[in-house]
């Protein structure tokens, strides 16, 4: 974890599988166990913003209101969307 001035907490994280997007919802699990879910704010690779970072990439991640993130926590990236019938 960062701790970055003005902005917060930082995990530094690496995308297992998928796509980490900006924007969607973000669920901190703790052994297994959902901790906390809020929006993705911050997305950063290396030092540039990005919209997404893809599998086997690392990245570091901000979630809105949540700065009590521990080693081992998983965080899953979450598109919400609605589908006609």
């Amino acid at each position: 974890t960062f701790r970055i001035p003005k902005i917060g907490v930082i995990a530094g994280v690496s995308v297992k599988s998928g796509v980490a997007q900006r924007g969607c919802k973000a669920r901190v699990m703790r052994a297994g166990v959902p901790v906390f879910t809020g929006n993705v704010g911050s997305l950063r690779r290396l030092t540039e913003d990005v919209r997404e970072v893809r599998q086997g990439y690392e990245c570091g991640v901000g979630v809105d209101g949540f700065d009590d993130f521990k080693s081992g926590d998983v965080i899953e990236f979450l598109v919400v969307g609605e589908q006609a019938r």
